[in-house]
């Protein structure tokens, strides 16, 4: 096996090790027991919420931790549409599939959702967005960075258009996070996590702006403001703190100046196509088709090569369908299912990217041999 190369930091990150130190070193208290120790716990998760509401410019009372990107996607779609009488959503097609799937089972409940398209980058298109908004109209929901292509969407244009017909804005920002400039200026909703930055798993949080109401998933003790009951992960939230301290504009510089030189290397291979927008783009990602191989089987050669890519979000990894975010692009099936996706973190060296260029350049050559379609 040859040296290990991640590039799949869209799925998940390596823990940084001041935050691995970080979550050693915390209270193990419950936060609402009374006593000195609990009091501890207490003080460490009100600072840690201070840090994650700072760095988006919020209100330390408008934050509620989770326990990832799912969960408070979900708190905030289904908590949001049963706390409201309206019964309509418009969300993309291209949103990560905790959000699909949670409008798909809303739709089982008698609600409506319109699902936007978007154009060849992945961009939504702000007329047909606000064309789509009716008077039943009580949420849209649109990812800001995508997961698969990158494409970073224009929160504030997005909330103008919201605020305008009186409609609340919610934005899952997994991936964007701490990479772009996220302000809660921009969204009433927004979704946070921690494994995305190098913080642990398990653990996210879910923005609300004050004055809007949800309705619990779970219900149980009074735990972040009634919203979210359980014990809370005192550890996991200051590990997440930590990661959100540590994450600085430099490292967004570093990743982008790699996918850059990435991105341009992989298209001189004849017959690629680079997946979502060249400007406007999440730094660390990079997705590109290759024609007349499948991507699943570039990702076998690489991985061999101790190369670690995805063809697409890892909750969806092990199905054979095509990328729903690539087919909302252009219905071609042949570019779907001939896309890889590598995303970087601040850990990447240029020598990664240069020994996985290099055997990008043999494996599709060799798989070319081998299909009969290039041979046409």
């Amino acid at each position: 096996m040859a040296k290990t190369i991640y590039l799949d930091n869209g799925a998940t990150t390596a823990l940084d090790p001041k935050v691995d130190e970080t979550i050693k070193n915390a209270p193990y208290g419950n936060p609402a027991s009374t006593h000195s120790i609990g009091i501890e716990a207490k003080r460490a998760l009100e600072e840690a919420r201070h840090v994650i509401a700072k760095s988006i410019k919020a209100k330390d009372n408008e934050i509620i931790f989770t326990s990832g990107g799912t969960e408070s996607n979900n708190l905030a779609i289904k908590g949001l549409a049963f706390a409201d009488n309206k019964k309509h959503i418009i969300t993309t097609k291209i949103e990560h599939n905790c959000v699909l799937n949670a409008c798909k089972w809303l739709e089982t409940q008698e609600f409506k959702v319109t699902y936007l398209d978007t154009d060849k980058e992945g961009f939504i298109s702000l007329e047909e967005l606000e064309k789509a908004i009716t008077e039943d109209t009580f949420l849209v929901s649109i990812i800001h960075g995508n997961n698969e292509i990158g494409t970073i969407q224009d929160l504030k244009q997005i909330y103008n258009i919201c605020k305008k017909h009186n409609v609340i804005f919610h934005t899952d920002a997994c991936q964007s996070y701490t990479k772009t400039d996220l302000s809660a200026k921009h969204a009433d909703l927004i979704t946070l996590n921690a494994h995305k930055i190098h913080g642990p798993k398990g653990v996210g949080a879910l923005y609300i702006r004050k004055g809007i109401k949800i309705t619990p998933l779970a219900h149980g003790g009074n735990h972040e403001e009634g919203l979210r009951s359980g014990t809370v992960n005192v550890p996991g939230i200051v590990g997440f703190a930590k990661a959100v301290q540590i994450a600085k504009k430099r490292h967004v510089r570093y990743m982008a100046k790699l996918r850059d030189y990435m991105i341009k290397e992989i298209l001189k291979i004849p017959k690629t196509q680079l997946n979502g927008p060249e400007k406007n783009r999440l730094c660390n990602n990079i997705n590109i088709s290759f024609r007349y191989i499948e991507g699943e089987s570039l990702g076998s050669f690489l991985d061999a090569k101790g190369i670690c890519t995805s063809t697409g979000s890892a909750c969806s990894s092990h199905s054979l369908e095509p990328s729903h975010v690539l087919m909302a692009l252009e219905d071609n099936h042949e570019r779907a299912h001939g896309s890889i996706r590598f995303t970087l973190s601040k850990y990447t060296k240029k020598e990664d990217i240069d020994y996985t260029l290099a055997e990008i350049k043999k494996t599709v050559k060799k798989l070319r041999r081998l299909s009969p379609l290039a041979r046409v």
